[in-house]
């Protein structure tokens, strides 16, 4: 490719990410407006599952485009998970019921699981070959999506006030489809290695684990309490998946998730980091919402302004890691700086009190922001160094698949701390009934909220002291990793 068409094609990858990085905030900020179209009645039961119904379908198909992008070429495989994702965006912006619009977001979920991890394996065969330590791409994406995570309820509250919450799905159309062209016309990528089929048994077993994961998390101490029937049974088969997923990966030909990739240390690290940021971002973002809303009167659209502090702390530090490892600074050194920040940064949340100025939360934002630009990217960026070039779309995806399974157990481990720490605080009221409160009920509950809050900060600021000491153990590879003994390459 010439150096245009390489610069033409990241920029087409960074649309991309900010893409899919939107859609899987934007709905948040729309979530009144669309029961109040759709099914004022029953419409905010059913509204976790327009969330829950994106995450399970993008999940389970990470680790089979990993695959798709190994056998059939990644700009291919991008271009179908682009298309898929228009579709979806289409059928969702013009459903006529929440049932309609559950089902239509799964479509949509198939296709957005490959929009961030395929386009992170294209922007690493779009870097130059000259570049030794793999580029600036997996940085810079990791930027933009930080950024779009930050932004994405603010866009989606916006359009829902001012236009109609189905702007959030169409506004997708035109972006998408000038990536669907610049793809096909720019995208000049190197040819597949013609390995041979895929596992799709190994990706059915996965996506029954992912899936049955996420719905543990999502049902467990709501819909089913954690010693319910219902919800051991689910975790019994959730385990077998997992069972019968590692002894699949272990005899099969062509596994979806080669077990040999965990034998490589900057890969096995690297897949674990990225599960810790998982739960620490799931540990930051919705319970700084859930502070600024319950415990401070905060509306939801002005808390979403909050965000912006942590998007502006991601986009300067990726900007200065970015000139910094190109000068050859240690990767190990950022990873656990940033790791180091982002603890501090949950430290001092876990801190606050009803009264902490708003102000200081801003602060400590901006710092988690900090502490997440030398993370999210630069962890692809060491996965992919280290991965075998044959196995660069698995151990891409693959990683994307561990940070989603951490932002699940997130999810369950501080739920679950959220809701002990606030019985013991205020037994017999449920957490929903907060707002409802006043006079001194009220703001006892509100201390009571606080702390709870706090102690889910807390845990989330040990969670990324452990990434620290496993950042420690990391070292820069000097070139991409040859395939591993028992595992073939890639035929010529």
């Amino acid at each position: 490719m010439t150096e245009p068409q390489r610069r033409l094609g990241m920029l087409l990858c960074l649309v991309t990410i900010i893409l899919a990085v939107l859609d899987m905030n934007i709905v948040s900020a729309a979530t009144v407006p669309i029961v109040r179209d759709l099914d004022p009645v029953h419409g905010v039961d059913r509204m976790p599952w327009l969330v829950s119904a994106f995450a399970l379908a993008t999940t389970a198909l990470l680790p089979l485009y990993g695959r798709l992008c190994d056998v059939y070429g990644a700009g291919r495989t991008l271009i179908g998970a682009v298309g898929t994702f228009l579709l979806g965006s289409a059928l969702c912006g013009a459903a006529q019921s929440m049932g309609q619009l559950i089902a239509f977001r799964v479509v949509q979920g198939l296709g957005g699981g490959g929009l961030m991890s395929v386009t992170m394996v294209v922007m690493a065969q779009l870097k130059d070959p000259d570049e030794k330590n793999g580029g600036r791409g997996g940085a810079v994406g990791g930027i933009v999506a930080g950024g779009g995570m930050a932004v994405g309820p603010l866009i989606g509250a916006l359009l829902a006030e001012h236009l109609s919450w189905r702007w959030i799905f169409y506004v997708n159309l035109p972006i998408g489809l000038l990536v669907l062209v610049g793809a096909a016309l720019v995208l000049r990528l190197p040819a597949s290695a013609g390995r041979r089929g895929l596992d799709f048994p190994g990706a059915a077993l996965a996506a029954a684990f992912a899936t049955g994961l996420l719905l543990v998390t999502e049902w467990g101490g709501k819909t089913y309490g954690w010693t319910s029937p219902q919800l051991l049974g689910l975790a019994a088969a959730t385990l077998l998946a997992l069972g019968l997923f590692l002894w699949r990966q272990a005899t099969a030909a062509e596994p979806v998730l080669p077990l040999s990739l965990f034998r490589i240390p900057e890969i096995r690290i690297g897949f674990a980091v990225q599960g810790l940021v998982g739960m620490g971002l799931t540990g930051a973002i919705m319970y700084v919402m859930l502070y600024l809303q319950v415990a401070r009167g905060v509306a939801a659209t002005s808390a979403s302004l909050f965000l912006l502090p942590m998007a502006v702390g991601m986009t300067a530090i990726g900007l200065v890691v970015g000139r910094l490892t190109a000068r050859g600074r240690p990767v190990r050194t950022v990873l656990a700086a940033g790791s180091g920040c982002t603890a501090a940064a949950l430290l001092l949340l876990g801190l606050s009190g009803p009264g902490t100025s708003l102000w200081l939360v801003g602060a400590e934002l901006a710092l988690l922001g900090v502490g997440l630009g030398q993370l999210i990217g630069h962890l692809i960026t060491v996965v992919q160094l280290a991965a075998p070039p044959h196995q660069l779309g698995v151990a891409t995806t693959g990683i994307r698949f561990f940070q989603t399974l951490g932002g699940a157990l997130g999810a369950a481990l501080f739920g679950t701390v959220l809701a002990r720490v606030f019985e013991r605080y205020e037994p017999g009221v449920p957490l929903g009934a907060v707002g409802a409160l006043s006079g001194a009920a009220r703001e006892h509950a509100v201390t009571g909220f606080v702390g709870a809050v706090d102690a889910v900060f807390l845990s989330a600021a040990g969670v990324m002291a452990l990434a620290v000491l496993l950042t420690l153990r990391l070292r820069k590879p000097a070139a991409p990793a040859e395939p591993v003994s028992g595992e073939p390459a890639p035929a010529a």
